[in-house]
């Protein structure tokens, strides 16, 4: 008589798991963004300023123009990049895939609105939140989703509509807020339906699954620095070169035109800042004579 083999034992939800990306998320997030966010607002508050513009005395040269601005560039978001690869990587192997998916695994608004949601506290440029974006949709989350918690990031950061009240004009963080909120939600949309999510229905291994936790890590952390990094540091020096014809001088010719505004919204697309960075930009062009309707389309576009 044919004996059944015993049943396999059940596999224990491990929390520590979960409860260690939220300690390096907490931590992370409050070193390298909270902590000196809440002393810049006071800044912010006091003197309606945040700084020097990023891209103020550009060189001539645009080799010498490339290599000054990614110095100013990577000094500014190293701490950022850096947590970014580490969320992107840990996220891949501390949360349950299954958990990811019930909150952003699903082709509809309420994942968009769980990713732009968590998008919030991070605070991210776009470049540092693009790690933790390839993370997610390691993982499998849906690209509306992930995309969401992208543009959410820069977007919408809590900070930098302090920061823009203070030195623009509560005006201009409400539009900012209005424009953020439309474009987050209704990209994610349009990238939700032209993505087909049939082609994330056979998970792809991370990595070995029998090896220790901390070698898959290191598996997954590497893939996602190299998939990720070199192409970004290329892109800084590349457009750090570019901004010698990206910026004019305003000098009071850069007017409330259509052609101003498209001109400036084509800069801001391409155009790579730290967070916060679209503040002082516009607000140096601004003094210079630049008008208000480019200028607000450079702070919706230099963002994302």
């Amino acid at each position: 008589m044919t004996q059944l083999a015993p049943p396999a034992p059940a596999v224990r939800f491990a929390w520590w798991k979960p409860l260690l990306f939220l300690a390096v998320v907490v931590i992370g997030l409050w070193y390298v963004k909270w902590q000196p966010y809440y002393g810049k607002a006071f800044v912010a508050a006091e003197t309606h300023s945040i700084g020097h513009s990023i891209i103020a005395n550009a060189a001539a040269s645009p080799w010498r123009a490339a290599l000054d601005y990614a110095m100013v560039y990577f000094l500014a978001v190293w701490k950022a990049a850096v947590l970014g690869v580490v969320l992107g990587s840990l996220v891949q192997v501390l949360i349950p895939r299954n958990a990811l998916l019930r909150l952003m695994g699903r082709s509809r608004f309420g994942s968009t609105l769980v990713g732009t949601g968590l998008g919030l506290p991070g605070m991210m440029c776009s470049c540092c939140a693009a790690p933790v974006t390839a993370g997610l949709r390691q993982a499998q989350v849906s690209s509306g989703a992930a995309m969401a918690f992208w543009l959410a990031n820069p977007l919408l950061n809590p900070a930098t509509l302090i920061f823009m009240g203070f030195v623009l004009g509560w005006h201009f963080a409400a539009i900012r807020l209005v424009a953020g909120v439309m474009m987050v939600l209704g990209i994610a949309a349009l990238v939700q339906r032209s993505v087909p999510e049939t082609a994330l229905s056979a998970p792809q291994p991370l990595a070995t699954h029998d090896a220790p936790l901390f070698t898959r890590w290191l598996r997954v952390m590497w893939r996602l620095f190299w998939n990720t990094i070199p192409l970004y540091i290329v892109a800084v020096l590349l457009l750090g070169a570019a901004r010698v014809w990206l910026f004019p001088h305003a000098d009071g010719a850069v007017g409330n035109t259509l052609f101003w505004v498209i001109m400036m919204a084509i800069a801001g697309c391409l155009f790579v800042i730290p967070t916060a960075a679209e503040i002082p930009i516009v607000q140096t062009m601004m003094l210079a004579g630049m008008g208000t309707a480019p200028a607000l389309a450079l702070l919706v576009t230099l963002p994302p």
